[in-house]
């Protein structure tokens, strides 16, 4: 039965990385190469502006918590939390994860290229964002944060941790720093990470682990999941309804256009946050085993 489970479990978390390396792949291609998707991305930027002057001094807190300093104290943090839970591979996987996590994000952004398709003109020679360092930064910090905290704590760590990426995400897009689609990308990089993590984890297990259903979290995972995608459904709506006016340049377009372009983003980079979150907090019980044997 042990070794059946941990086949079950390895299986789901490599269908885990291939869906996200292909949602990851899917963004890419049609939010940097396609007129439309520089079209959608260029609207929702514009629509920031809406509102801007009132959550300026939030977002600019948000923004400025990231650093690498900050990066490393909570590195150190997650490190020494499952240091304490005598979690030594914990520590490790962790530590790897949210490295792993951000030096991958920095050689795409570096990497990718992004064509000129005469869509955003004022950030031409700005290059290629996508993904968005600072979402990587926050979703890789709270899903390892997931990883090493007790059970009993797991799920409320889950809801924080995915607010707090989703927040870091919009904010990106508030301060104009980067377009939807770079936060979009950064959670699904975070995501695959995870889940290589996972399986780490689950291939360095003693054989007389044991987990619990009871630290499974099926409600809270389920929240997670289903509120991430009405969002994204919201956002797919949302973005849907704008591509009856691709023939207009995001800065004609109403205040209302502008608005349901930043506010369906926002849904969106806030459900992909979510949905990510909930895959790992539907497997990490059996990642992380109440007794290790």
């Amino acid at each position: 039965m042990r070794a059946t489970a941990r086949g079950w479990t390895a299986a789901w978390l490599v269908v885990f990385v291939l869906v996200q390396v292909a949602a990851f792949l899917v963004t890419w291609r049609v939010a940097v190469h396609t007129e439309l998707g520089q079209w959608v991305d260029t609207v929702a930027l514009t629509g920031n502006r809406i509102g801007q002057d009132r959550i300026d001094e939030p977002v600019d807190r948000i923004l400025n918590a990231m650093s690498v300093v900050s990066l490393l104290a909570a590195t150190a943090v997650i490190g020494f939390i499952a240091l304490m839970r005598g979690r030594i591979a914990l520590a490790i996987t962790a530590t790897l994860l949210i490295a792993g996590a951000n030096v991958t994000t920095q050689l795409l952004k570096y990497g990718l290229s992004r064509p000129d398709l005469g869509i955003d003109l004022a950030r031409i020679y700005a290059g290629n964002s996508l993904p968005s360092g600072h979402a990587a930064v926050a979703a890789s910090v709270a899903v390892a944060l997931v990883l090493v905290l007790p059970a009993k704590v797991r799920a409320f760590g889950a809801f924080v941790g995915a607010g707090y990426a989703a927040a870091a995400g919009v904010a990106t897009l508030s301060a104009g720093w980067h377009r939807p689609s770079d936060a979009l990308a950064a959670f699904l990089v975070v995501g695959v990470w995870a889940a290589l993590a996972g399986l780490v984890l689950l291939f360095t297990q003693r054989e007389q682990a044991q987990f619990s259903t009871a630290d499974a979290h099926r409600v809270a995972s389920t929240v997670l999941g289903v509120g991430g995608v009405i969002a994204l459904v919201i956002a797919g709506l949302s973005l849907g309804w704008l591509t009856d006016l691709r023939a207009v340049e995001p800065e004609e377009l109403t205040r209302r256009a502008l608005f349901v372009a930043y506010a369906g983003s926002a849904a969106g980079i806030a459900g992909t946050m979510a949905v990510v979150m909930a895959l790992v907090l539907a497997v990490v019980h059996r990642l992380v085993p109440r007794y290790q044997g």
